[in-house]
């Protein structure tokens, strides 16, 4: 039974790893969301989606990443381009793993 639990906790630390490009999109989102003020609740209720979604993403701890539909919506609260969440160059590694 020990096994099962360990394997159990070693996939849900898989799960919550993350690319560099979804990083830096979660970290750009972050700085708006900061930047103008706002609380992950009141971000993710603007949203018009869970109260928690935004806590979820800006986590370590959850899987959950923003879509482009998420973006898109966040452009329109923050008064930006969709563009603004992506940095001006591609990343070297976009893996968690270091392959790109």
């Amino acid at each position: 039974m020990g096994k099962n639990i360990f394997i159990i906790s070693y996939l849900d630390l898989e799960m919550a790893e993350i690319s560099k490009i979804e990083q830096y999109v979660i970290d750009k989102v972050r700085e708006k969301r900061i930047k103008a003020g706002l609380t992950q609740t009141v971000l993710s209720v603007a949203m018009d989606i869970s109260s928690k979604f935004v806590g979820n993403v800006e986590s370590a701890k959850t899987n959950a990443k923003y879509n482009i539909n998420h973006l898109n919506k966040l452009a329109v609260i923050f008064e930006c381009s969709i563009k603004d969440f992506f940095p001006d160059k591609p990343l070297i590694s976009d893996s968690p793993d270091g392959e790109s």
